[in-house]
């Protein structure tokens, strides 16, 4: 397969993304610049964290502006696969590829810490290679991870089973301890836990390599 990674005026995640995919995942990886205005030769679009162009604004508005983001909106309508963590979760809701948006965590600090993160639907595109229920552990590296919907968003998420990912011990406010969610089609995921940062022992858990093992799986699949 065929991965990129879309890298915005401060990013600062794209190269663990990178050697994520190349390293210890194997896989093709090119890093791609938010200047650019196409990605037909990629199977599989990464937006990493960061501070995209300062976040300014707020976090990813002005991401969204990039000439990349054309060619991301139409990879999404392509059915192409697509992963935002952190600040690429927060540029997927400020371009409405996903629903909701993310706010000042409720303590207004930044967090920097492991955490426990719940598997809550392994029956997707990026957690087949994980079990119903399954407690990882993933860090998290945010001051805007606070996920907010409302009440009728939260209900449409529930019953299409878009929430893959909740958190054990809340540590940002998030409704409903959500972590991360899918589209409805199924092949965009926002995340603000970074799974490219556990990919290995020595980095202090592999538990997030089994997210990138699982889109490598079903695109045998299919």
């Amino acid at each position: 397969m065929n991965f990129a990674v879309v890298t915005f005026p401060g990013s600062n995640c794209d190269n663990d993304l990178y050697y994520a995919v190349k390293d210890a995942l194997g896989e093709n990886c090119t890093m791609v610049s938010s200047n650019e205005d196409s990605l037909d030769k990629y199977n599989v679009i990464l937006i990493p964290g960061g501070f995209s162009f300062g976040d300014y604004l707020r976090s990813g508005a002005i991401a969204n502006l990039a000439p990349i983001m054309k060619s991301i909106k139409q990879a999404a309508n392509d059915g192409k696969i697509i992963v935002g963590i952190c600040n690429g979760f927060q540029i997927l809701t400020e371009s409405n590829l996903l629903p909701g948006s993310l706010i000042k965590n409720n303590n207004m600090q930044f967090v920097s810490a492991w955490e426990k993160i719940n598997v809550q639907n392994n029956n997707s595109v990026f957690t087949n290679q994980y079990q119903k229920e399954e407690s990882i552990n993933l860090p998290v590296a945010h001051g805007e991870g606070h996920y907010y919907c409302d009440q009728k968003t939260l209900k449409e998420l529930k019953a299409n089973k878009q929430i893959i990912f909740t958190y054990k011990d809340n540590p940002n406010g998030s409704v409903d301890d959500i972590a991360g969610i899918t589209n409805k089609q199924g092949n965009i995921l926002g995340m603000m836990p970074h799974p490219e940062r556990a990919v290995e022992k020595i980095l202090g858990s592999k538990d997030g390599l089994r997210l990138f093992q699982s889109i490598l799986k079903s695109h045998v699949r299919s």
